[in-house]
């Protein structure tokens, strides 16, 4: 089945409009929200595999640069987050292929073990390469997690929840927010960054326990499971699983380039984009690079707008703690309030009454965005109050939260059911291909610049971390990417 057309409204505002009908495909009361009784386990289960993947992304970059530092990997750093999402490329794909087959259940079990494992690899880590092997099967794991996630959304709710669903999943990032850079920072201060890593795996219980039996109940199996279409879903596509090794070996090799500035850098250089341009175009929508209309162009949004923005965010911290002598704590406690505004703006998205202006919405959020990351390396000049980049972070989350739902909600609106778990890999691949790609153009430019120089203790005034220019050298271009991600947003509705 081809991807659906978009209409000039979402689908919320047409049912709300619409005469009331006794019972949805599922079986259940039209007028129920997400929190509503047939649906009240399943979300929360849900949203607690959210919550676990915010509080380690909150806790664990907050804690990053102390771990950089202690392992002598300051001029790694940009490979401790990328690795993160090299596997994950693969990740996603496999999980893709796993849950249009076989349902979600099984992939989102592996990928929560293989979180854990990974948090368990690094906080045990002696060097700084076996830190970053930890983040690699981290990765893999939240690979294998988001895009299940979204498959059980597509199958477990009909369309008028959705765009709730997702503003619940954004919600879920507030408190680990507020509460997870605090937390870390004070245990990175007195007990060590490991114990950081080490104490997240026990969060894993918990979304196992709720999660997997409403899973298992709602939205097991292959689609039209018991029929002839469910019969023939049986096994694997072998070329998107090739393409999958491709992609990832390619960012990987890119990644290392990048990072190693010497000439013979670039064989592996040349190698990675060998692999990784056929391998991204055969896994992506036909028209993603050319922003066609519709589906290729939610799809590429979704890239420009993550990876800018996480690129830039991965550097926030380490810019703080080098530059301006804030500890670890404080460094981290900068972003906290992106987390409300993040979940504010996707919550703002999920309104029926501004459905029909959902378009609008996300041109406004990559400006905002846009706004955020240029604004950011200000605070390198001592003139400028370090508070003012949590104000205008929390500025760029707000609209990071209109786009990033948005692209959610129209993916899975433009997706029929068997194509769900396919296009949610893809709309994910190019979230963390574009994470990867930045992050490494990001980190060259980074170390070209004297940034692996930063010393191993706290920046202080007479301190020898004197490389500004390398931090805006990240900055600045991101904020360029997502400028082009204004025009993108004018191309994701198809005209009738």
């Amino acid at each position: 089945m081809a991807a659906l057309e978009p209409r000039d409204s979402d689908s919320d505002s047409d049912v709300a409009d619409a005469p009331p009908v006794p019972v949805d495909d599922h079986g259940d009361d039209r007028t129920g929200g997400v929190l509503s009784r047939p649906y009240r386990v399943l979300s929360v289960g849900i949203v607690s595999v959210v919550l676990l993947i915010a509080f380690e992304a909150t806790a664990v970059g907050t804690a990053m640069p102390v771990a950089a530092r202690e392992l002598d990997g300051v001029s790694l750093y940009a490979f401790a987050f990328s690795g993160f999402f090299t596997t994950s490329l693969f990740g996603m794909v496999f999980s893709g292929q796993w849950s249009d087959q076989r349902g979600p259940l099984g992939p989102l079990t592996a990928g929560i073990g293989a979180f854990a494992a990974g948090l368990v690899l690094a906080g045990t880590a002696g060097t700084m390469w076996v830190f970053i092997a930890g983040r690699a099967v981290q990765g893999l794991g939240g690979g294998l997690v988001i895009v299940a996630l979204y498959v059980v959304v597509s199958r477990a709710y009909p369309e008028r929840l959705r765009p709730a669903i997702m503003a619940a999943f954004a919600a879920a990032w507030v408190v680990p927010s507020i509460v997870g850079p605090l937390a870390s920072g004070a245990v990175t201060e007195h007990f060590g960054w490991r114990w950081v890593f080490l104490g997240i795996p026990v969060l894993v219980v918990f979304p196992l326990v709720i999660a997997l039996p409403q899973i298992r109940r709602r939205a097991s199996g292959p689609v039209g499971e018991g029929t002839r279409e469910g019969a023939e879903q049986t096994s694997f596509d072998r070329r998107r699983i090739r393409l999958a090794l491709g992609i990832s070996l390619g960012a990987g090799l890119l990644e290392y380039a990048a990072q190693d500035l010497r000439w013979w850098s670039l064989l592996p250089g040349v190698a990675g984009v060998a692999l990784l341009v056929p391998a991204a175009r055969g896994l992506l929508p036909r028209g993603t690079y050319r922003a066609a209309r519709g589906l290729p162009s939610v799809v590429l949004l979704r890239g420009v707008a993550a990876g800018s923005f996480i690129a830039a965010e991965s550097f926030v911290p380490l810019m703080l703690v080098t530059q301006r002598g804030l500890s670890p704590t404080l460094a981290g406690f900068s972003l906290a309030a992106g987390g409300v505004t993040w979940a504010l703006g996707s919550w703002v998205q999920s309104r029926p009454r501004l459905a029909s202006y959902r378009e609008r919405l996300m041109t406004f959020g990559m400006v905002l965005v846009t706004a955020a990351i240029a604004a950011a390396p200000s605070v390198l000049f001592d003139a400028v109050p370090v508070w003012t980049l949590a104000v205008v972070w929390a500025f760029g989350c707000f609209g990071m939260g209109l786009v990033i739902a948005s692209t959610s909600v129209l993916l899975l609106r433009l997706s029929a059911p068997e194509e769900a778990g396919t296009n949610s890999a893809a709309l994910q691949i190019s979230d963390a291909l574009s994470n990867v790609l930045l992050l490494a153009a990001g980190g060259a430019a980074f170390a070209a610049l004297g940034g692996g120089a930063v010393a191993h203790t706290t920046a202080t005034a007479t301190g020898s971390a004197a490389h500004p220019a390398a931090f805006a050298a990240v900055f600045l271009p991101m904020a360029g990417v997502a400028l082009a991600g204004v025009w993108v947003t004018r191309r994701v509705k198809v005209h009738s």
